[in-house]
């Protein structure tokens, strides 16, 4: 997988903090409608329930009303006349539009409040009411019908006039639709709110909005199927209009008329897509800024880094002039000396610039134990990569430990290749290393076993390759180094402190 370029690096960990924050704030958003949904559910069952209070205190106090006026003598005695004068002071109450109507067993009308002939009066054209009236002796609430006298679509509310626990006539009572109209215009909390009142079998006789297009309609199909099924419910439902509501409905006992009050879906969704696409514009202002930002420093970390490796490339440059100066000093220094004086110094020298060509690849940030000794070994394993095996885990290494470990892997491996493993076909090396943890600090224990190689004698003195490994192990790598001529094989074991970084 290639390597991603700083620039899209950067733009992605803007991307990451600044995404996860707007999903975050969508969540909030979201949250926050779900609450406000909730609430507004709440809202429209509680409004619901005040008009039902309010409604049913309004036909309770007509209904006493038209208690009072069955209890007066002139009613019972027949004295329409006199019971007029009595029935205008009810009706004053309601202005102009209510009625009231009384009419025997058979339903034909023996007083009207509209006309004092009351010979030419008709019959009751909704005979299952007065019928009920009569039978059951108690206040009866009508569902909507279209009046004879009113010639128009009203509500009645019946009661009976009783003496000695006899039903002689039928009060009926028509108030003003522009009454009901009036209470639910009153307890509209808004202009997109839908509420209504409807009869016993689900017919509007009060509704906003629309009330001329509405009124004497049954409810839509969506209410009227749960309107009989509970007393009480809320539900999504889709208005006359085709407008989908959030709806709550209470029936009243006293009448078995319906009331249903809804919020439109629209005025809670709306709110939530404007406060989403809020989130989502400045979210994605933060995003461009974020990333504009992050392109200006890459530019900036790009330059430094040219600015980096050339400075790199200059000291690789005078470096290697440098060692080539001295290989040259060496060569004219040395000229009087034999060959293998030559090589040894011309293989330090080596081993000096390929642990520098190793820093150069990696920026001179440090490099890797394991390839620090690969480089220095490559020259003894063209013709048998085999013979060397190395075991430890990775080592990250500064670039002073990787220069001052390779001259000394550099010295063992000459060693080796002289009068040990290396200087046959046969001889193999294995380079062990670990870390130990103590109480100063991490330290680098690396171990360099040879077998298969001449006889191994101790040497009568040192030599110079050994004084530079222990010297360099000591003074420049705060550890030590130390060899063992064992039978099988030489044995060096070297220890260093690693830097805290490492």
């Amino acid at each position: 997988m290639p390597k991603l370029s700083l620039p899209v690096r950067l733009a992605l960990l803007v991307a990451g903090t600044t995404l996860p924050l707007i999903v975050f704030a969508a969540g909030i958003v979201f949250n926050h409608y779900k609450q406000d949904r909730q609430n507004a559910t709440q809202r429209v069952l509680e409004t619901v329930r005040s008009i039902r209070l309010v409604l049913d205190s309004e036909i309770q106090r007509m209904t006493g009303a038209l208690q009072v006026l069955s209890l007066t003598n002139e009613l019972r005695d027949g004295d329409f006349e006199g019971f007029r004068r009595i029935c205008q002071g009810f009706l004053d109450q309601y202005g102009e539009g209510g009625v009231v109507l009384v009419a025997n067993r058979d339903g034909r009308q023996v007083f009207s409040s509209l006309t004092p002939d009351t010979a030419n009066l008709p019959s009751r054209n909704n005979l299952p009411m007065v019928e009920r009236v009569f039978a059951e002796k108690k206040p009866v609430y009508s569902n909507l019908f279209f009046g004879t006298v009113k010639k128009r679509l009203i509500v009645t509310v019946e009661v009976p006039v009783i003496r000695d626990d006899e039903v002689l006539y039928d009060i009926s009572f028509s108030p003003p639709i522009e009454i009901f109209q009036a209470m639910i215009e009153q307890q509209r909390p808004s202009m997109d709110w839908t509420i209504s009142i409807f009869d016993g079998e689900g017919t509007n006789f009060a509704r906003v909005p629309n009330p001329q297009e509405t009124v004497g309609k049954r409810a839509s199909p969506s209410l009227y199927a749960e309107m009989f099924r509970n007393p009480e419910a809320t539900l999504p439902t889709v208005s006359l209009e085709g407008v989908p509501l959030i709806t709550s409905f209470a029936r009243s006992s006293l009448t078995g008329w319906t009331v249903a009050a809804g919020i439109a879906e629209s005025s809670l969704v709306a709110p939530l897509w404007r406060n989403l696409a809020i989130t989502s514009v400045m979210g994605a202002v933060l995003l461009m800024i974020g990333l504009a930002f992050a392109v200006r420093m890459a530019t900036q970390i790009a330059r430094g880094e040219m600015l980096h490796n050339l400075l790199i490339e200059e000291l690789n440059h005078r470096v290697k002039n440098t060692l080539a100066v001295l290989q040259s000093i060496a060569t004219q220094t040395f000229r009087s000396a034999s060959r293998a004086e030559r090589e040894k110094f011309e293989g330090r020298l080596g081993a000096l610039a390929e642990a520098h060509n190793l820093l150069s690849q990696e920026k001179w940030l440090g490099a890797e134990l394991r390839e620090v000794i690969a480089r220095v070994l490559q020259p003894y394993l063209l013709n048998n990569p085999e013979r060397v095996r190395m075991f430890g885990p990775r080592v990250p290494l500064s670039p002073r430990l990787a220069v001052v470990l390779s001259m000394i892997v550099h010295e063992i491996a000459t060693n080796a290749a002289k009068y040990g493993a290396l200087s046959n076909d046969t001889g193999t090396v294995a380079v062990d290393w670990e870390i130990l943890e103590e109480s100063d600090g991490r330290r680098l224990r690396l171990i360099w076993t040879e077998a298969g190689g001449p006889p191994v004698t101790a040497p009568v003195q040192r030599g110079f390759g050994s004084r530079l490994i222990e010297r360099s192990a000591r003074d420049q790598l705060g550890g030590e180094a130390t060899v063992d001529f064992l039978p099988r094989g030489v044995v060096y074991t070297v220890s260093c402190a690693l830097d805290r970084e490492e």
